[in-house]
C-alpha cells in the first residue's frame, strides 16, 4: 500500500494480510526498521525475518499496533506468502495485543 506520509511516492509499504472484515482485507504493516531492540517493549512488533517481500532481504517486523482495513482494489502488487509458522506467530501477537480470542 502507499506510504501514508506521501501517497504520490512510487514506493509501496509492504503489508501482511491477516484476514477479512466484510469487503475489506485486514493487514499489518511490515517494516525493516528494528523496533524491539530500541527499547520498545510494547508488544507492538513481531520479528518475521527475511522474505521475498523485500528485495534487499532485510529482516522485517510486523507492526501489530494498528490493523489496517484495505480495499482489495487498493492492492497494487502481488505479494509473497509467509510460511505458516511465522504467520501463526503474527496471528498470536495480534490476538494478544488486541485482546482477541
Amino acid at each position: 500500500m502507499p506510504y501514508e506520509e506521501d501517497h504520490s511516492r512510487g514506493k509501496d509499504r509492504p503489508v501482511l494480510l491477516v484476514g477479512t472484515s466484510g469487503r475489506y482485507l485486514l493487514g499489518v504493516m511490515l517494516t525493516s526498521k528494528d523496533h524491539d531492540h530500541t527499547g520498545n517493549r510494547s508488544g507492538d512488533y513481531v520479528d518475521i525475518g527475511t522474505g521475498s517481500w523485500d528485495h534487499q532481504q532485510r529482516p522485517s517486523e510486523a507492526n501489530l499496533g494498528r490493523i489496517l482495513q484495505i480495499s482489495p482494489d487498493a492492492i497494487r502488487r502481488e505479494g509473497a506468502v509467509l510460511d505458516r509458522k511465522r504467520f501463526d506467530l503474527v496471528a498470536a501477537g495480534i490476538r494478544r495485543r488486541h485482546g482477541w480470542t
